[in-house]
């Protein structure tokens, strides 16, 4: 919706600009997936669909586990 002062071009570099934030919040989310940001929610959603009775471990204990794991298992890295 464009004010009646508003060039034409004003919408065409709005929607453009929308784009643009699309776009950079796609790659946000990839890369974050792909570094394991989303695996403590996923973790969650799992223990609450899978196992609603347990006691869900808090954020820090989840990644403090998961890097002794990692730690232990060198086998999932490259390094």
């Amino acid at each position: 919706m464009s004010t009646p002062d508003a060039p034409p071009s004003a919408g065409l570099l709005r929607a453009a600009g929308l784009a643009l934030v699309r776009a950079l919040k796609a790659i946000v989310w990839w890369f974050n997936s792909i570094l394991g940001g989303n695996d403590y929610e996923r973790y969650v959603q799992h223990q609450r669909l899978h196992h609603p009775g347990c006691e869900i471990r808090s954020e820090r204990d989840y990644w403090r586990d998961r890097h002794d794991a990692a730690t232990k298992n060198p086998g999932n890295r490259c390094c």
